[in-house]
């Protein structure tokens, strides 16, 4: 009689099954031993490109820099139109020695600060306000829509006709463009809450203010913060433009003044300084809802 044990495949010495028997479970082994190996060995790799990219990265501006030098030392660029960053560093300290670029800085940041709030308060305000009141969106939304494609730079020569040539003018122009960025964000945010965080306030006895207060603004912050920092952009943009034409100080006179005497360095002096503080600006706005809103990282 043969046994359980006379039927299994017979085995070759170093643990193979002969044809026609157990699968090679060392050979299996061996595979995945190698797929693993690859797949750390291809982890591994991304870590070191990731690394690398995080220390090159920061220098690629500098890069850019030598590049736009060596073109314009060698007449590659146009020395006129685009003047080497070494000739611009140059400008930009005469203008910080004689104090002419921070006079023009603290005047232009100064309209941007108070149109800023100007426009961000009521943004925000009207923003949950219809966000919350499906009745205040069907009659006021389409007021806003109409109004969201007109350029904002399209309507300053009816402000100067309004508010004059005045600090007044930039402050209103400013407002608007903030206005609508905040606006629609915190109205976004707060439609996007679900509807179970306000039926359970509701079920706890929280009025229309309090469920405003405690859901509607903690559920749409994270929008309105996205809606703030690109309202920054957009306040740079929108000054300056308004400082071309209806200002004798701040970045874009500068820029507009040097643009008509022919002081191309100057000029991207003043392009430079803006972009820095746009920057500088948004990243304050960053920091800023990391701090009051450490939801929106997740």
């Amino acid at each position: 009689m043969t046994t359980p044990t006379d039927e299994r495949a017979p085995v070759r010495p170093g643990g193979h099954a002969a044809p026609g028997g157990a699968p090679d479970a060392p050979h299996d082994a061996d595979d995945r031993t190698a797929e693993i190996t690859g797949e750390l060995t291809e982890e591994l790799r991304r870590r070191r490109t990731g690394r690398l990219v995080r220390v090159v990265g920061p220098f690629t501006p500098l890069l850019l820099l030598a590049v736009w030098e060596l073109a314009s030392r060698t007449n590659v660029l146009d020395a006129r139109f685009f003047p080497p960053p070494s000739s611009i560093a140059e400008t930009f300290a005469q203008l910080v020695g004689s104090g002419e670029l921070f006079e023009h800085a603290g005047i232009t940041l100064t309209r941007i600060a108070i149109g800023f709030v100007l426009g961000a308060v009521p943004g925000l305000v009207l923003g949950i306000a219809l966000g919350s009141v499906t009745t205040l969106r069907t009659l006021l939304g389409p007021i806003f829509a109409s109004l969201l494609p007109v350029p904002k730079v399209a309507i300053f020569p009816l402000l100067l006709l309004v508010f004059g040539l005045g600090e007044a003018s930039k402050y209103v122009i400013v407002a608007i463009g903030v206005f609508f960025y905040v606006f629609y964000n915190a109205m976004g945010g707060v439609l996007q809450t679900p509807q179970i965080y306000f039926d359970v306030a509701t079920a706890n006895g929280a009025g229309r203010l309090q469920r405003w207060r405690t859901v509607a603004l903690p559920a749409a912050l994270p929008s309105i913060f996205t809606g703030l920092k690109l309202a920054v952009g957009g306040a740079f943009v929108i000054i300056a433009a308004s400082e071309f034409v209806g200002s004798r100080n701040g970045l874009g006179y500068l820029i507009w003044s040097s643009w008509t005497t022919f002081a191309v360095a100057k000029m991207y002096v003043g392009i430079v300084t803006i972009s820095v503080l746009g920057y500088l600006s948004t990243t304050l706005v960053t920091v800023l809802e990391r701090r009051l809103v450490p939801w929106s990282r997740q």
